[in-house]
């Protein structure tokens, strides 16, 4: 029987003992931020065996007027297969920060009805702490996988969708980016994007649910989306729908569901003319 992954979140200790397991893929999800001015090298170590998902530059609509727009459900099961992704698969996430950008990919799965998935605790730094190995980016050959998409659009949100959630009072909006950005005091990395927040949103920097590239436990997570589970519908949002993820990830493992991700973000929202914005 396959196995079945009953938790968001892995320890590198259950990935290191499930290494062999031949269903399994370990998928380096791995993006600077956008705050960075280094690149991602391509010669950087990786876990052992890992093939890299490019978020970036196959894993986004690149023909979207903003960055990291998710892919149309028939694109992303085109690529997900290209990838070697089976029905059947284990997938588990990782990065080269701690939790940056491996949520997201796990999100965009869980919005293509996968859920055999999960985040690995503490990415590629808690996983060399324990010396557990590495390697040099290889190519992995892998034949085309039969992944299937089962699309979750309550997941998933667009400008329309917020702006008439602002006035909702069952609907709450949380924002994952700093509370500098969020108050405007503390300018956009991204230029012609306007400072200040989506009006009746709520801050939760998304370091405020880790502890050095770590989730917090899931009694800490869940004291913090406490004041959450009396809305009908929770939606996350960040600078490019990046780390609105990690929120969505904590949300679950704290067993909050009725969460969607604002696709666009204040990249789109504060790229707009026409749209309210608070400070």
């Amino acid at each position: 029987m396959s196995l079945q992954i009953t938790k968001p979140l892995v320890s590198v200790d259950w990935l290191y003992s499930n290494l062999e397991n031949e269903q399994l893929i370990i998928l380096d999800c791995t993006i600077p931020k956008v705050t960075d001015t280094l690149q991602v090298s391509s010669d950087k170590k990786r876990i052992r065996g890992a093939v890299f998902i490019d978020i970036k530059n196959i894993f986004s609509d690149k023909k979207a007027p903003f960055p990291n727009t998710v892919l149309s459900p028939e694109e992303f099961q085109e690529k997900a297969q290209e990838l070697g992704i089976n029905k059947d698969a284990i997938l588990i996430c990782y990065d080269d920060l701690g939790m940056y950008s491996s949520p997201r990919v796990w999100w965009m799965f869980q919005l293509m009805g996968f859920t055999n998935i999960a985040v690995l605790d503490g990415g590629f730094p808690e996983w060399t702490s324990k010396k557990y190995p590495i390697e040099n980016p290889k190519y992995h050959q892998r034949t085309k996988g039969n992944f299937n998409v089962d699309y979750k659009p309550a997941k998933l949100k667009f400008t329309e969708d917020v702006l008439n959630s602002i006035e909702n009072k069952e609907t709450l909006i949380v924002d994952a980016r700093s509370n500098g950005r969020f108050y405007g005091t503390a300018p956009e990395p991204r230029d012609d994007i306007k400072s200040g927040h989506i009006p009746n949103s709520v801050s939760l920097p998304f370091g405020e649910i880790q502890n050095n590239g770590k989730m917090k436990s899931k009694q800490e997570l869940e004291e913090i989306f406490n004041t959450f589970k009396d809305k009908e519908q929770i939606i996350f949002t960040c600078g490019s729908g990046i780390t609105a993820s990690i929120l969505a990830l904590g949300a679950e493992i704290a067993g909050v569901k009725n969460t969607a991700v604002y696709d666009g973000s204040w990249t789109e929202w504060g790229s707009s003319n026409n749209l309210p914005i608070a400070l």
